[in-house]
């Protein structure tokens, strides 16, 4: 399947998340789709959940990946993360690009739900662009901590350019 343009940002993300062919992935804010076209290129018997709190988001991450969710290898759901109720039970790795619910307010009941359903050795990996250098570290902090608490291991990595700041919890 030929890939659309995808953002060189993007592009690092998932290859640093190093996904795997038989990985279970939950995308919280699925955006434009382009995240969940590399994973889903990157998936054989593996499955991406897919979800966006906007209809356009979720419309878009379809449209954009027709064929995965016709062979079933994505699923794409317009919910909110608090009210999520993923159905793979155990997920190999959480995504997230520039979504802000673990930097700008309490968190706890998403990430005790992501630590519920992340597998030991499993990763949730929060990328964020940094487009406001001024907020990096907030993020970073914030981020770092909501993890931390939930009971993941942190650790945060960093690209130049473009520059995007990634905040990994491990279980």
């Amino acid at each position: 399947m030929a890939l659309h343009q995808i953002p060189a940002r993007i592009r690092w993300a998932v290859e640093l998340m190093d996904v795997q062919p038989s990985d279970h992935v939950l995308e919280i804010g699925c955006g434009a789709g382009a995240g969940a076209e590399l994973i889903c290129n990157r998936l054989t018997t593996g499955k991406l959940f897919a979800i966006d709190r906007s209809e356009s988001g979720v419309d878009r991450t379809k449209r954009r990946n027709h064929a995965f969710v016709e062979s079933g290898r994505l699923t794409v759901r317009q919910i909110d993360l608090a009210t999520l109720r993923v159905p793979v039970k155990r997920l190999h790795k959480v995504y997230s690009f520039n979504v802000n619910l673990f930097w700008v307010r309490a968190c706890a009941d998403e990430v005790a739900l992501l630590h519920e359903r992340v597998v030991p050795g499993g990763a949730v990996f929060l990328f964020y662009e940094a487009k406001s250098p001024e907020l990096v570290r907030t993020i970073v902090e914030k981020s770092s901590k909501a993890l931390a608490d939930g009971g993941f291991r942190v650790s945060v990595v960093e690209q130049k350019a473009p520059a995007v700041v990634g905040i990994i919890g491990r279980r």
